[in-house]
């Protein structure tokens, strides 16, 4: 009986930390052309993401640098990137209207990378990301995140 539970114990360790490792990690490349490599995502709700970002320009950070931002469903990502113009010392992530981000990266300039980990929005729907590096929204650098 006791061999029976110490292995019936450590199937449920093993099988809670398979289930742990499988978060979804998306790797994405923002580009020189001014776009995410990939503009669609989709998840789960509740469903933990990771977000790689990779800059692979060899231009300097100050011209071509990149983050990834993920707005709330109604957030206004026109006025979210109008904000984050004035925010330099931020990273170009406005302070004051981190109530409406669910998730963002760092900047990264050619040659890095950055991650950031969140859970996917519970209500199902379609959530805008962004960069806010300036010029990179207003020129196409979004997508999507649908959550169903």
């Amino acid at each position: 009986m006791l061999k029976k539970s110490l292995v019936f114990m450590l199937f449920a360790v093993l099988s809670a930390s398979a289930f742990a490792v499988q978060a979804k990690t998306v790797e994405i490349e923002g580009k020189n052309s001014l776009r995410f490599s990939e503009e669609a995502i989709s998840a789960k709700p509740g469903e933990e993401i990771t977000i790689k970002l990779t800059n692979n320009s060899k231009l300097p950070a100050a011209a071509m640098a990149h983050n990834w931002v993920l707005l709330k469903a109604d957030a206004d990502a026109q006025k979210i990137d109008e904000a984050a113009a004035k925010a330099k010392s931020n990273d170009y992530i406005p302070s004051d209207m981190s109530d409406q981000i669910i998730a963002h990266t760092g900047l990264v300039g050619g040659g890095e990378s950055d991650t950031v980990t969140f859970k996917a929005p519970t209500e199902p729907g379609e959530y805008t990301y962004i960069c806010t590096f300036p010029g990179h929204f207003a020129a196409g650098m979004k997508g999507t995140l649908t959550v169903k």
